[in-house]
């Protein structure tokens, strides 16, 4: 059942005279335990309305429902909240603070999320969590020592920390080989599954795709197609 729904929603920049229309009224659910990949050309709208339904960036139009409320009656600061308490972020970047440890990349975010976890759950919880993602080994590393693998394993770590509903990846293994990208996406698909999170990820690449359980196929601001997958790819 989808408990994440976009409906109608728009997207117009205005630079000047000029008004380009990004978004036209695209209508969008996502559902716990599933996992969305967003495909398209450049331009095509789909890194646009990943960042709006993250809250990101709002919408010209249209509406976003959340657990049946509306995201576009909440004020800027119930937004921060939702996105803190509720989404999980990955880029093509891993994003890492330089100067941090890994097990402190996912302290952060704990603190960030304001979690009421006592320290010592904290730490039980980073343990548990870095074990998820095969780095725990690593717990003690600073980014510039690791690999863009690690480090992505590192940033999904963070991502899913907090426990979110919602995990939102915009072109996960863009920066990586081929190896390291189903890598990757093997432990996005195992998450989504293990945690029962909802998934919604831009990618270009074609090979990714058998990871999904739906595909979206957008163009000029519209999804052209969607389509549901026979199997998920694992090994």
């Amino acid at each position: 059942m989808a408990f994440f729904t976009m409906k109608h929603v728009k997207k117009t920049f205005i630079q000047g005279d000029v008004e380009e229309e990004i978004l036209k009224g695209v209508h969008l659910s996502l559902k716990k335990g599933e996992l969305t990949a967003l495909v398209g050309a450049s331009g095509s709208g789909k890194s646009t309305l990943l960042t709006i339904a993250a809250g990101l960036q709002p919408a010209s139009g249209g509406e976003i429902l959340m657990d049946g409320k509306s995201l576009h009656r909440m004020d800027q600061e119930e937004i921060r909240k939702i996105r803190a308490e509720k989404f999980g972020f990955v880029f093509q970047a891993a994003h890492l603070v330089p100067f941090l440890t890994v097990e402190e990349q996912l302290k952060l975010m704990l603190d960030v999320s304001e979690s009421t976890l006592t320290k010592e759950a904290q730490r039980k919880e980073i343990a548990r969590v870095l074990q998820l993602v095969e780095m725990e080994h690593r717990r003690n590393a600073y980014p510039a020592s690791l690999s863009g693998g690690e480090k992505q394993r590192v940033a999904i770590a963070r991502a899913i920390i907090h426990k979110p509903a919602i995990l939102f990846a915009d072109e996960p293994t863009a920066s990586l080989d081929s190896t390291k990208s189903k890598a990757v996406l093997t432990l996005i698909r195992e998450l989504t599954d293990t945690l029962n999170i909802a998934t919604l990820m831009v990618t270009h690449d074609e090979a990714m795709l058998p990871f999904a359980d739906r595909i979206i196929r957008m163009s000029d601001g519209r999804i052209l197609q969607e389509e549901k997958t026979e199997h998920k790819e694992t090994s």
